[in-house]
């Protein structure tokens, strides 16, 4: 994944997944008992999420069309839900601290 603003161009060892259709989507990362460590879930087309049965926390970043920032949670705790975000058209989930380590602000563009 790369991470590109005005003043930066970051490279982070993290895969992006694609989960595009709505199963896919609907589950994400459900009953799963690890922690994601150096993959990220791609949610496409999403503006909100839902932490149902989820076991650990994760970051998630908002994007619009172009695939800039819009919006950043972190470490997001399992039962949590949040709402729909406006202008945002999919979603990353990524592990928890991802948004810290690497900086992440709103108008970044995410690259993968």
């Amino acid at each position: 994944m790369k991470i590109v603003s005005d003043n930066k161009v970051v490279y982070t060892p993290i895969e992006i997944i694609k989960y595009e259709t709505f199963l896919r989507r609907f589950k994400g990362l459900m009953f799963r008992r690890k922690p994601i460590a150096k993959e990220g879930i791609f949610l496409f087309p999403c503006n909100s999420i839902h932490m149902f049965f989820m076991f650990f926390p994760i970051d998630v970043v908002f994007l619009n069309e172009q695939k800039q920032i819009v919006y950043l949670k972190e470490s997001v705790k399992p039962w949590t839900v949040i709402f729909p975000i406006k202008k945002a058209v999919s979603v990353l989930e990524l592990p928890a601290n991802t948004i810290s380590n690497y900086s992440l602000e709103v108008g970044d563009t995410i690259e993968f």
